[in-house]
């Protein structure tokens, strides 16, 4: 069989994150990140099995840094690349999978720009940059939002007036959507189930947070709605708040509309409610030590989790098993064990000298053996992207 290799890119607005997948093997070639673009501290960090270096960047520009990173790919390449593969944030009800790239494609990212203003325009500045330095290859987008286009509408849509959907598109769309689908597909496997066969329910938990009801490879409901505001408590977003605490804050404190938005966005969550730090290893370090802000903010967290998936059960019509990914849900044994105290009515299980000791980096079952599955599955959106974007090219 033929190896094909992808370069996998995620362009923010002020960073590029890379990786160079073959579609034979499990771990990537070449991974690395262009970061303080926009400055003049801006650098190319890239690391292979063997070594890792950085390199300056005279100007700190996206485009400078893609074509400092076309000589890396093909010094470590062993052959052409297939595709380039470009994950985009918002993909609105355009896009229900990943895409080849053209101009209607490009059009559209623009087209959802005021649904993610934070994301989109930098996806496509990265996009745009790298069709110019990767001229003669495929270039495809695959959108975080599109794994939740199969939700029903009595799950996507807000309890508001008819025409801010059906002409402004004010409906929930959902991200996290490359790693909802790759552990949840992982899941099936691990549990011995045909390929997406298999009713989940999966928390995404880092510095952004997610949840998802998945059945049989198909996202049923997911905590974040039009923006990744919504939903569970993150590392600086607040989650769920009261809708019209933005009216009440204009009133009562006389904050603007910005204002507001800075403080639910980059100063809430883990960092507000602890007042200390938005790292979740920092947190429980603090909470050891007697840290009751540190305490009370992994109780909430782990609460607001704890009632998120349950109410997504509601979109199962049974429950195989609930998978933790992402950064805190694969390393802290703590949050998960937290969590499924307040989970007993499902009657998950938890063991806990295999939650204490499951291996770092690797897919595990930690449920009791008379429990439905739960486990651990570090996520892989890189190899999803990469497959994904293999999918579009014939053999």
């Amino acid at each position: 069989m033929s190896d094909r290799l992808v370069l996998v890119i995620n362009c923010g607005s002020s960073s590029i994150k890379f990786a160079l997948r073959s579609e034979l093997h499990s771990s990537a070639l070449l991974s690395g990140l262009a970061d303080r673009l926009g400055s003049n501290k801006a650098t190319l960090t890239w690391q292979n099995a063997d070594n890792k270096e950085t390199l300056a960047l005279a100007d700190g520009e996206h485009a400078t840094a893609l074509a400092a990173l076309l000589p890396l790919i093909e010094r470590h390449a062993r052959q052409p690349l297939s595709a380039v593969g470009h994950r985009v944030v918002h993909g609105g009800e355009h896009f229900t999978g990943a895409q080849i790239i053209d101009q209607q494609v490009l059009d559209a990212i623009r087209a959802n720009a005021p649904l993610a203003p934070l994301h989109n325009p930098a996806n496509l500045a990265g996009i745009e940059a790298a069709m110019r330095v990767f001229r003669q290859i495929p270039h495809m987008a695959i959108f975080d939002t599109a794994f939740h286009q199969s939700m029903p509408a009595h799950a996507y849509r807000y309890a508001l007036p008819e025409a801010l959907y059906t002409e402004h598109g004010i409906r929930r769309y959902g991200f996290h959507g490359t790693s909802h689908q790759y552990v949840s597909a992982q899941a099936s496997k691990l549990a011995g189930l045909q390929p997406n066969n298999g009713a989940w329910l999966s928390a995404h938990l880092g510095n952004g947070c997610s949840s998802c009801a998945v059945l049989d490879g198909r996202s049923q409901d997911t905590s974040m709605g039009l923006t990744p505001l919504e939903g569970l408590v993150m590392g600086t977003r607040s989650g769920d708040v009261d809708p019209n605490l933005h009216a009440h804050l204009a009133r009562t404190l006389n904050w603007d509309l910005p204002r507001i938005e800075a403080m639910l966005n980059r100063e809430s969550g883990l960092l507000g409610l602890s007042g200390l730090t938005n790292d979740m290893r920092q947190l429980e370090q603090a909470r050891s030590e007697g840290h009751t802000g540190a305490a009370l903010a992994i109780d909430v967290f782990c609460y607001r989790l704890a009632r998120s998936l349950m109410g997504l059960a509601a979109a199962l019509p049974r429950l195989d098993g609930l998978i933790f990914t992402g950064g805190i849900g694969e390393n802290s044994a703590l949050v998960r064990g937290k969590t499924l105290e307040h989970m007993t009515v499902l009657g998950l299980k938890l063991d806990t000298e295999r939650n204490t000791s499951a291996p770092r980096g690797q897919a595990c079952m930690i449920n009791h053996s008379d429990s439905p599955a739960i486990m651990v599955i570090p996520t892989d959106e890189e190899r999803q992207i990469a497959d994904e974007s293999l999918a579009l090219i014939p053999h």
